[in-house]
């Protein structure tokens, strides 16, 4: 059961445009500065972006320099691995 829902809403943003997709991202960058796990950040960017290089551009583009290292400083072991990916 969980395998057909597991997507992440992935489908549907395969149908949004990039301004679309942009917006939801900005909107995810704003939940992370208001609590949102930095790993539920990446994966969602990921999601909604439809690629980790597309991700990557984004959360760029709505995270400064600043933000990024500091998401990286704080990330635990486990997850520095996977933000390296989209912030570094």
């Amino acid at each position: 059961m969980l395998d057909s829902n597991n997507d992440l809403g992935a489908s549907l943003f395969k149908t949004w445009t990039e301004k679309q997709r942009c917006d939801e991202i900005e909107k995810l960058v704003q939940g992370f500065r208001n609590g949102v796990p930095l790993g539920i950040l990446c994966k969602m960017a990921e999601t909604v972006a439809g690629d980790r290089k597309k991700a990557r551009k984004y959360l760029k583009q709505f995270m400064s320099a600043a933000e990024r290292k500091a998401a990286l400083e704080s990330a635990t072991d486990s997850m520095l691995p996977i933000v390296k990916l989209f912030l570094a």
